[in-house]
This record gives C-alpha cells, structure tokens and sequence, in this order.
C-alpha cells in the first residue's frame, strides 16, 4: 500500500465513522433531557462516558500494540454499533439514572478502542510507506473531512429529529456504525506494525505500560501536554453539548431541534477552517507550543464572551470561533506528540493522553452541568473559561523543554526523532470531547 492509498484510506474512515456518530451528536443533550433526566444528570451521563474512556483508555491500547490497530478499530465500531442501540432502548424505556450510567461507560469502551489506534494505524503507514510531507498536513486532512463528515450528520441529525422523533438518528447511526464496520474490515490493513508473538499476556501488558510510561509522563515534553489536556478537554466536551440546549434558549424555542442539529454543523464547518489553516499556523509560527499557547488563551475569551451574551447570533458567531480555534490546535498538538513518540508504544501512549484528558471530563463536565443547573448556562461558561486558562502553565512547562518536535523541518528534510526518521516536505504549524 502507497502512502496516498493509506492516507485516502484514513480520510475514508474518517468520513463514515464520523459521518456515522455525528448523527447524534446536534441533539445528545436534549436527547437525554426527553428521556426524563435533569441538566445535571445529562452531563453525569457524560461524565460516566469520560469514566469508561479512564477504565478502558489504557487497556485498549495495549490491544492495539499487541493484537494490532484494525483489530482495535473493528472492536470500536462493534461497540459503539451496540450501545447506540441500548441507548435507544434506555429512551424508549424512560430508564432510570443509573441504566444511562452504565450504557455511557460501554459507549466510553467503544471509544477507546478509536483513540490511539487509529492515529497510531495513520503514523506507522506513512512513515513505513515513506510519506514525504508533515504529519500536521496528515492529520488537517482527516481533521477536514472530519468536519465535513460532521456538518452532514449534524444536519441530518436534527433534521430526523425535527421531523420524526429524537429516537431517529440514533436509529440511523446504528445502520451508519454497521456499514463503517464493512468499509474498515475490506479496506483497513496494519502497516509499518507487526503485532509481537505473545507468551504471557500479563507480562507484556506491563512491559507495554513500562514503556509507555517511559515515553509518556516520564518524557517531560510529553508529559506537560498531556497533563494540560484534563482542563482543555473536560470545558471543550461541557462547551459542545452544553450549546445545544443553551442555544435553544437564546433562540426562545427548546423543541427546534433542527437549529441545535444547524449550530453543532457550524462547530463541524469551523474545525474544517482549523484544519485547512494549519499549514497558514506554522508558517506564522516558528513553535507549535506558540501556537497552543495562543489557541488557549483565545478559547478562553470566547468562552468567557459566550457566558456573557444573550443575543442567539452572537452566541453563534462566538460558538464558529470557538470551533475554529479548538481545530486549528488539534493537528499541532498530535504532531508534536507523534514525533516524541516510537512507534511500539505508540497507540499506548496515545491512549493514556486520552485517558488523562477524560479524567478531566469525568470531573469537570458533571461540575459545570450542576452550575447551570443552579446558576444558568451563562454563569457555567464564565467558570469554564477560568478553568480553560489553567493550561498555560504545562503548555509554558512543554515550551521550556524545547523537545525535538517543537517545529517541523525545512522543506524534504530528515529529522530523527526518538531514534525513528520522519520526512517532512513543507513547513507547518487534538478534538472534541466526543459523548456517544
């Protein structure tokens, strides 16, 4: 397989799987509403999905180190094809708190079955498959169709929901989550990865999380980033889902499910803008943590401006800008930790990052819910951007460590990091917290 091939592979599996879930994603809160949970519980249910992404983070990626990516990704897509359904069965039955509990910590398994194998799968083919440009251009490329992906689904969403039921698009995602199951069985391949003979699975469990600690909070550059990404991605999965029913509100109107379904379409419209304008970053900056420094603060100001508005428009127009500023850093974040990361313990260390940033959501998701739950939405995004600024100081930590992939390398220049060659042809500069 050409690294072209497996690069279109990747956009391929991004369109279906994202096409698939997004479904959902414009109406997840009002869905759980209908369902006869308060705001609290809704973003509890939520929390309880981040709990499932902390148990199972790790675990999961160890399969994908040692039984291999696709086989990872093919346990994702049946698990999430599963408790999509229970979820739908759950809100026919108006099931009580502790049901959606256990049916989000399933939905968190299917997950991380995702997480880290599937970038882990894109950066062992390229560099295998002697890919000559930037892994941030890699990965804008996915994080592109990505948004597209969303934009179709998130309308589509809303649509069913508007005109049929809230129960519709779950329905659908499920049809959608079978026909990824298809797609990535006939065209997923592991390449650049050999899964090792096992003999004991215990023992090369812990050697894998040996070594993935070693190259992860260990590895001081890596380590600073990962322990930023709690507050960055438990505000970033509150301030999604959160818009849904807050918008509504500033709409006047809480059953237009089709402009909850319009505005998460906005968020997907503004991460393929972040996406196309990551090469534009890095031109302007010479280091990737310049650019998360600046994402950062900017996010926090957007968040701090959406608890203060009270018009519909400009929440929205602040929501696109909020999209456009968490795509814009994503592609930066993952190069800089890919290239500070071999390839054995790769989908591992991947997962513990995502492990870390769910433990954040486990905590601050269900936290700012009771907030709005007691003070309004307004005042619950106030006190998320006040937690969005405490990544600063590991994002400063990460700069002063000035790590080997803190910039890409001149035009078709090698550069060795950890001991593997990456080639880069162009200069260059995560994701949002995903529930269900």
């Amino acid at each position: 397989m050409r690294s072209e091939q497996l690069l279109r592979t990747y956009v391929m599996l991004t369109v279906v799987s994202t096409g698939a879930s997004s479904m959902i994603w414009g109406i997840n809160t009002l869905f759980l509403l209908d369902a006869g949970l308060s705001v609290g519980e809704a973003f509890a249910a939520n929390a309880f999905f981040t709990v499932g992404m902390v148990l199972f983070e790790v675990p999961t990626g160890v399969v994908a180190d040692t039984v291999g990516r696709r086989a990872s990704y093919l346990l994702g897509t049946a698990t999430l094809f599963g408790s999509t359904l229970l979820y739908l069965l759950l809100w026919h039955m108006h099931a009580p708190f502790a049901a959606w509990a256990g049916a989000s910590i399933l939905l968190g398994l299917g997950f991380t079955f995702f997480s880290g194998a599937t970038e882990a799968w894109l950066v062992d083919g390229l560099k295998a498959t002697g890919y000559r440009g930037s892994l941030e251009s890699a990965f804008a490329k996915g994080q592109m169709a990505s948004g597209i992906a969303m934009m179709g689904g998130t309308i589509a969403g809303g649509v069913l929901a508007q005109s049929t039921s809230l129960g519709v698009p779950y329905a659908v995602r499920a049809l959608l989550l079978a026909l990824t199951f298809v797609v990535a069985w006939r065209s997923m391949r592991d390449v650049g990865f050999a899964p090792k003979p096992r003999v004991s699975v215990v023992s090369e469990m812990q050697g894998i999380l040996r070594a993935s600690l070693d190259h992860g909070l260990r590895n001081p550059p890596v380590r600073w980033l990962m322990l930023a990404a709690p507050f960055s991605m438990g505000v970033s999965g509150y301030g999604f889902y959160a818009a849904q029913p807050y918008l509504l509100e500033l709409y006047g109107s809480r059953d237009s499910y089709a402009v909850a379904g319009l505005a998460a379409a906005l968020v997907a419209a503004a991460q393929v803008v972040g996406g196309a304008s990551a090469p534009l970053v890095a031109r302007v900056f010479r280091r990737r943590t310049s650019v998360l420094l600046i994402t950062s603060v900017a996010t926090a100001a957007v968040l701090l401006m959406m608890g203060l508005v009270h018009n519909f428009w400009a929440a929205l127009v602040l929501l696109a800008i909020w999209g456009i500023m968490f795509a814009a850093a994503g592609p930066v974040r993952q190069a800089y930790l890919n290239g500070l990361i071999p390839s054995a313990q790769r989908a591992t260390v991947l997962s513990s990052d995502n492990l870390l940033a769910s433990g954040g959501g486990v905590v601050i998701q269900p936290a700012l819910g009771k907030a709005a739950d007691v003070w309004s939405y307004g005042p619950s995004y106030l006190l998320g951007a006040g937690i969005q600024l405490l990544v600063l100081p590991f994002i400063l930590l990460a700069r002063g460590e000035r790590a080997a992939s803190e910039a890409p390398a001149p035009a078709g220049r090698e550069t060795m990091l950890q001991g593997e060659t990456v080639l880069q042809s162009e200069p260059l500069a995560e994701r949002i917290a995903v529930q269900a």
